[in-house]
């Protein structure tokens, strides 16, 4: 292989070949400097041009700042095999990272900026995402997935509400804003880890020479876990932290876990790449019932959120990213050698900040703790991963 082909790849760069390779980076990158820089801002004084509320900014960036870029590189990548189209490329996705970027330079120098500004710049990457999927699926008459384009948009909002609090037009919009999101996001994790993981977890089944029916799949049971994440968010929307809000938690935590239960995924515990993904889809049960606990024990309304985003978030953006890095550049299905620390890192990131929400006595160790963790998890990614992501397929093939 010479040096022309290890740059350039079906005439582009190879990180311009398909989503997954720059978002994906990109993804981990900014987790790390992100928590890197919101500790430094704590316990170092580090100055940030900020001109909006830390502590929301920092939950801001984390949902609509790397969040989104795991859901462009998971979300761009998948939808070519549900349609086969041809994936965004080249030009088309360097215009999207850009847009990215632009938001996130807008919010990071929000101190010196003027917040209408700030706020059309960062508001702009999840409609221009949403309607480059949604057009692509019309296209080629896939409109089953067209509910990730509806929860896309009801994220832009959610998004429109934390600016309106930045800004002050509506000072409770940031802390709904947020939980929306949050809700929003574990309603995406439902849908995308209800389909891989099971999937995943037969496939290997199958491979390894056993049962892959020991998988138990309902479609039923697929429509109630969504259905039950869906109708907590207008209840959040009219009565957060309600009694309400708990017992719909409740119920969305029990049909969650029973769905979990039916993929076995204990079945599979030698295969690091599908355990990771049950452990995330037990967070979001586990997060679940902290929401229904809450109102109850008094809880702060950080345990539960820390679970569903340190804890679920962060595991499953991890385990999607190991996953489809190697799958989709052509090379053995396993996990690299030394990557298992990035699960490690990572669980222990999500349980420590839990704990630390729990504990008020514990908070500022536990945060130092957890955030060193997430850093570790997500550097490592970018030190194993970088080599595979920039580099041509191992089997030749395009993308």
């Amino acid at each position: 292989m010479n040096d022309t082909t290890s740059l350039r790849h079906d005439d582009g760069p190879v990180l311009l070949a398909f989503a997954f390779r720059p978002f994906f980076l990109l993804t981990a990158l900014y987790a790390a400097g992100l928590v890197a820089a919101w500790v430094a801002f704590l316990f170092g004084g580090l100055p940030l041009p900020l001109g909006v509320n830390p502590i929301q900014w920092h939950a801001h960036e984390l949902l609509f700042g790397m969040v989104p870029a795991a859901i462009a590189g998971f979300l761009l990548t998948a939808m070519c095999n549900w349609t086969g189209a041809s994936p965004l490329k080249s030009g088309g996705l360097l215009a999207l990272i850009l847009l990215w970027t632009a938001g996130r330079a807008a919010m990071w120098l929000s101190g010196w900026l003027p917040l209408w500004l700030v706020a059309a710049i960062d508001l702009a990457f999840l409609p221009a995402m949403a309607a480059y999927v949604a057009r692509v699926l019309l296209r080629h008459g896939n409109y089953r997935n067209l509910v990730l384009v509806a929860l896309l948009s009801l994220l832009t909002g959610a998004n429109l509400l934390m600016h309106l609090g930045f800004s002050g037009l509506w000072l409770g919009g940031g802390r709904l804003g947020e939980i929306l999101a949050l809700d929003l996001i574990a309603t995406l994790m439902v849908v995308i880890g209800g389909r891989i993981t099971p999937a995943f977890t037969a496939n290997w089944l199958r491979m390894q020479g056993k049962d892959p029916t020991q998988v138990r799949r309902s479609e039923a049971l697929d429509r109630a876990a969504f259905w039950s994440m869906v109708a907590i968010l207008p209840v959040d929307l009219a009565m957060p932290f309600s009694v309400l809000t708990s017992l719909m938690a409740l119920f969305a935590a029990l049909v969650n876990g029973w769905r979990l239960h039916a993929w076995r995924g204990w079945k599979a515990s030698g295969e690091p790449l599908i355990w990771i993904l049950h452990f995330a889809m037990a967070w979001i049960v586990v997060a679940l019932l902290l929401k229904a606990m809450t109102p109850w024990l008094a809880l702060s309304p950080s345990v539960w959120m820390h679970a569903m985003g340190a804890g679920a978030g962060g595991t499953l953006i991890l385990g999607v990213m190991t996953r489809v890095a190697v799958g989709h550049t052509g090379r053995p299905m396993r996990l690299p050698r030394l990557a298992i620390w990035i699960y490690i890192a990572v669980i222990t990131a999500g349980a420590v900040r839990v704990i630390g929400a729990f504990v008020p006595q514990l908070a500022y160790p536990a945060l130092t703790v957890s955030a060193v963790a997430w850093v570790v998890a997500f550097l490592l990614f970018v030190l194993i991963y970088w080599p595979i992501l920039s580099r041509p397929r191992a089997d030749g093939r395009p993308g």
